[in-house]
């Protein structure tokens, strides 16, 4: 599959570039503290944040179709990453766990550059809406009880989210109370900026005050934790470690699909009318070339954000220049300002964590769901609770067999409904909506619809007993309109049910086939015995042949 460098740049518009320059600044405000935060939530040191808000946002820029998705990472493929981590490396020195995370980049980009060469972009849409809405809320309360211990300034060990929860309930007498005040501080102020000035950005702000009351308040001589010395500079070049490839695929086969799906997501959601359309084959080659070079340069897996692309779209941005802007900034604080960062509190970054993670779970969401479909919202719940009794990776195996249960289930219970007709019209509608429309005596009309398969058929079969159970119709007409194709068993089956009907006296009558179900039917013997004139196309059709030869 061709890949070819996008021609955005060569044929640039400079009249737009202030807008970019601006809305790149902007992002920069806001990535620059959350790529610091998500690296402290993933267990790795804070440059690796600014590592992967460099790299992969480059690489994504320069490749991806979307001209508003800002790439670096989130706050699902931190704490997924986190999970994976300590399950390879825990208790490693700092070098050992960025050596793995880099490696698990470098995995998660390999894999979807090889989902781009098999074009399977359609897994963006996998996990349905209502189940990665409770995955995303499962996730985001995870993310909050683990920074909790770093916003009071106590230390838990880690042991499940409820047993964590308990754990925070007997040291809550342990409290630090310069940290607690420190970084409660920061999460007040965070949410009175965003409340207040949305378009300022109060991260930055939250994190330039704890800062500045490090340096003159000498926070870390008063016990509050400090990030410490960063190094300057450039990332160093990181080569995977190939024994821990073996270790890391199943959980970067997760992220990667996290990774996708959320990009995908954040692309779509601002997007605007005249936008350029999003390949998402072309985006998954973009992401992953984005994480294997990220790999390479100690960064962590990465992916598209919903809250840093938000910005990056209401702050003016036209192009992808935003991006690289966001990135320049990023580099100018690796250069130059890796000293100043040191000594911020880490409770800030906790506070940051909790203020924009707690989004994540909106009960508003859940709210839409319960009022539009209540089975879909329970599997939401599932999904949410799955996560945290079971852990954020298999989290993932929940919510997609969630997904794959709720397709299954609706896939293989197809509706089958009674019609009846409109009064003065040629319209068949359902009686179950509109009881008022007249029946024919002795003519059932009987509709199913999606693709019959060897799974949906003795369901419909099924429905079709229930509803003759008490009735002797003189015939049973199928309304196949809504049946885009027939399986082979399915064919069998309704061969079948057409034998054991003709049996009871009911002949079935077929109509509205399309083309591929009337030929299918055709090449079988039940297509020989409906040759006698029960094949019709359209409900009207047969109606009129049945009141002027059956009734008669």
């Amino acid at each position: 599959m061709k890949h070819n460098f996008p021609n955005w740049l060569s044929g640039y518009d400079r009249s737009i570039l202030k807008f970019d320059l601006i809305a790149g600044l902007t992002v920069a405000a806001v990535v620059v503290p959350k790529a610091l935060a998500y690296a402290v939530i993933a267990g790795l040191p804070v440059e690796v944040g600014l590592y992967t808000a460099l790299v992969p946002m480059v690489a994504y820029a320069l490749l991806g179709t979307s001209q508003k998705l800002s790439v670096s990472t989130t706050s699902t493929i931190a704490i997924l990453t986190a999970a994976e981590l300590s399950r390879v490396a825990a208790g490693g020195s700092p070098e050992q766990m960025m050596t793995a995370a880099a490696t698990l980049a470098f995995l998660v980009g390999a894999f979807l550059c090889l989902a781009s060469v098999l074009r399977l972009g359609f897994l963006a849409y996998f996990i349905s809406a209502p189940v990665l809405t409770g995955f995303k809320a499962g996730i985001g309360m995870v993310i909050i009880v683990d920074q909790f211990p770093k916003l009071l300034g106590v230390h838990i060990d880690k042991a499940g989210f409820f047993r964590d929860i308990l754990s925070l309930s007997y040291h809550l007498s342990a409290t630090h109370i310069p940290t607690l005040v420190v970084g409660g501080a920061a999460l007040i102020m965070i949410v009175i900026l965003e409340k207040s000035m949305p378009r300022t950005p109060a991260p930055l702000f939250a994190v330039a005050a704890g800062i500045a009351v490090s340096f003159f308040f000498s926070l870390k001589a008063m016990g509050v934790n400090i990030v410490g010395n960063i190094p300057a500079g450039l990332p160093n070049l990181s080569i995977p470690d190939l024994p821990l490839l073996i270790k890391l695929w199943p959980g970067a086969l997760g992220i990667a699909l996290m990774s996708f799906t959320e990009s995908i997501a954040a692309g779509r959601a601002f997007s605007e009318s005249g936008d350029p359309e999003s390949d998402v084959n072309r985006e998954l080659f973009a992401l992953g070339v984005s994480n294997m070079l990220g790999g390479f340069f100690q960064a962590m897996p990465s992916g598209g954000g919903t809250s840093q692309t938000a910005v990056n779209s209401q702050a003016g941005a036209r192009t992808q220049v935003a991006e690289l802007m966001t990135a320049a900034c990023t580099l100018i604080v690796m250069l130059f300002l890796s000293r100043v960062i040191a000594l911020m509190p880490l409770c800030i970054l906790a506070a940051v964590v909790i203020a924009t993670t707690a989004p994540l779970i909106n009960p508003g969401d859940f709210k839409a769901i319960h009022r539009v479909r209540k089975n879909e919202f329970y599997w939401s719940l599932i999904a949410c609770v799955g996560v945290m009794v079971l852990g954020t990776l298999k989290g993932i195996l929940v919510a997609v067999a969630i997904s794959l249960l709720m397709l299954m289930h609706q896939a293989n219970h197809p509706p089958v409904y009674l019609l009846g007709r409109k009064k003065g019209t040629d319209i068949y509608r359902s009686l179950g909506l509109y009881p008022q429309d007249e029946q024919i005596p002795g003519l059932m009309i009987v509709r199913t619809e999606g693709m019959l398969t060897f799974a949906s058929m003795p369901c419909v079969a099924d429905r079709f007993n229930a509803l003759i159970t008490g009735r002797q119709p003189k015939v049973l007409l199928f309304d196949l309109s809504a049946v885009p194709d027939i399986e082979y068993t399915a064919l069998m089956q309704l061969e079948e049910a057409e034998r054991k009907l003709s049996e009871r006296g009911i002949p079935l009558w077929f109509a509205a086939l399309n083309k591929r179900v009337l030929e299918s039917i055709r090449r079988t013997s039940l297509g020989e015995r409906l040759k006698d004139g029960r094949l019709f196309y359209t409900i009207e059709e047969a109606v009129q042949k049945y009141l002027t030869h059956i009734t008669r």
